[in-house]
């Protein structure tokens, strides 16, 4: 039986296409008609640029659809498979070299144990995963891409703000896979192959994948993970006997407090930073498929995955203190760690390194191409340019990016990570209340699909706009970096703890729900 993972069909009359004058039309498709005070005024195309976006868009295997809706009638039926590609999508993007090295962080940066690293890696990444796994319902109930499903939420015009912040946090983990990938491939050749050569190569085949779009991207993360889990799994029996279990806290209690307060909040943001982009990878399975499925399969895969490269990671920074190889290597590069963890492996370890610096790229593809769609909901001329254009711009910032920080990966990984963490936790908190309070069947009478790009059927987003500013500021007064360290979060432990996530959530939950009350009364929408 046919199901997501197999193939896209082309959307009738996509707005994405056009032949010599393109019009940004009012309607998802042809078949679906909507009143839009989206304008209507054509965009002269130049005959020779339409030609080739044409030829370009008729390679067999590549989606041209952008960020219209997918209709009905255009989705694929039910299987067991297409359940099953849900968790595989996940496990497969994130069991990866990257969130092997937020692992490392517990005890290298943070000073705790193994224990307690662990303890707050695992009830990190579940809450973390939740939260995206619940923002993943929102594409086969709709059909539309995350960024155009906030727009039901937030609105048209506040929506463009968490696309924004999506579009850098995407490009900000394609910038960190890079340069993991990077830094295992020059670690591998002995240091004759530089950082940046590496860079070029996860880059590239990310970007062949992202551009060719959700057929061959969903096949490409169906296969990938096998040979990871076989080299990692080598990698625990490798590396193994060398992990330190009874690895003890540094520090007075206040210090052991804040640092585990950080490394949970850091450990939720990783996996919740996949929230504002969860249900694109959605949107061709059917209308009818259960929520509480998509929700399940979804966290299998997120936790799964996290929770296994995680452990490792932790395992290789507990080794360090007693394993002078480890040591040497890590004060060259966590990718130099990792294929440090092969060393007895000798030549074969050298190839499995190889294996673990080319799994980024599975983490890399969904992250361009949930980027790449950012630009055509922040408006008409980007909703002009094909989705496939916007991927090799995506692509060249994040190469640049790469090679301009190669040498900073951690402070990159300890502030990059924990800042974009602060606002997708506010955007899920926003969506839940909006969900739960205001749009169950009775009350606003749920949600029309068919509204998503009708600025005069959706909500005007004056209570969530106010909402999510207001809970950046609790985020800003809670968090702590290298940078900047917030008031409330000087205070804990005597040298400071993250508790920004938790502010920022805070206030938006509180803010929210009488904003929104009195915005509904007002304006009726």
């Amino acid at each position: 039986m046919d199901h997501p993972a197999t193939h896209v069909p082309p959307a009738p009359a996509d707005i994405e296409k056009g032949t010599g004058v393109l019009e940004i039309s009012s309607r998802s498709t042809s078949t679906e008609n909507i009143s839009s005070s989206e304008p209507h005024a054509p965009i002269p195309i130049p005959p020779k640029l339409s030609k080739w976006n044409q030829r370009i868009e008729s390679l067999s295997g590549l989606e041209a659809r952008g960020i219209t809706r997918v209709l009905p009638s255009e989705r694929h039926g039910h299987s067991v498979m297409g359940y099953i590609q849900m968790s595989l999508l996940w496990f497969s993007a994130n069991i990866s070299a990257n969130n092997l090295a937020v692992g490392l962080l517990g005890p290298l940066l943070f000073g705790l144990g193994f224990l307690d690293s662990a303890m707050c890696s695992v009830f990190g990444i579940l809450v973390g995963s939740a939260a995206t796994a619940y923002m993943s319902i929102w594409g086969a109930q709709s059909g539309n891409r995350t960024m155009i499903v906030a727009r039901y939420f937030m609105g048209y015009w506040p929506a463009k703000l968490p696309c924004i912040l999506n579009m850098i946090l995407m490009i900000g983990y394609g910038t960190i896979d890079c340069i993991i990938g990077g830094q295992i491939l020059s670690a591998v050749s002995g240091g004759s192959m530089s950082i940046v050569v590496g860079i070029v190569v996860v880059a590239l085949i990310s970007w062949v994948v992202a551009v060719f779009g959700m057929a061959i991207f969903h096949v490409y993360e169906r296969w990938a993970w096998i040979p990871q889990v076989i080299v990692l799994f080598i990698l625990v029996g490798s590396a193994g006997p060398s992990f330190n279990a009874n690895l003890q806290n540094t520090g007075d209690a206040g210090a052991i407090t804040a640092g585990r307060l950080s490394f949970f909040s850091l450990q939720l943001s990783v996996p919740v930073s996949w929230a504002a982009a969860s249900s694109d990878f959605y949107v061709y399975y059917p209308e009818s498929t259960k929520k509480w499925k998509v929700f399940l399969m979804t966290m299998t895969g997120l936790t799964l995955s996290f929770t296994f490269v995680n452990m490792l990671g932790i395992g290789l920074a507990s080794g360090i203190a007693t394993n002078p190889l480890w040591d040497e290597a890590n004060k060259v590069s966590s990718g130099a760690l990792i294929l440090a963890g092969y060393g007895p492996l000798n030549g074969f370890g050298k190839f499995c390194g190889v294996i673990v610096a080319l799994g980024v790229i599975s983490n890399n593809i969904p992250g361009t191409y949930a980027s790449a769609l950012g630009f055509q909901v922040l408006g008409r001329y980007g909703k002009m340019v094909p989705r496939y254009f916007w991927v090799c711009v995506i692509v060249l910032i994040y190469f640049i990016c790469a090679v301009a920080g190669r040498n900073n990966l951690f402070d990159i990984l300890q502030n990059f990570v924990a800042l974009m963490g602060y606002w997708t936790m506010i955007f899920v908190a926003i969506v839940l209340q909006e969900h739960l309070m205001f749009r169950r069947p009775g009350l606003a009478g749920g949600f029309d699909w068919t509204a998503w790009e009708d600025k005069t059927r959706l909500p005007l987003g004056l209570a969530a706009l106010v909402a999510f500013l207001v809970g950046w500021a609790g985020a800003i007064i809670g968090m702590y970096q290298n940078w900047y360290m917030g008031p409330v979060a000087a205070k804990i432990g005597g040298i400071g703890a993250d508790i920004g996530v938790w502010l920022g959530c805070a206030f938006a939950l509180v803010v929210f729900p009488p904003l929104r009350y009195l915005e509904l009364k007002k304006y009726g929408r």
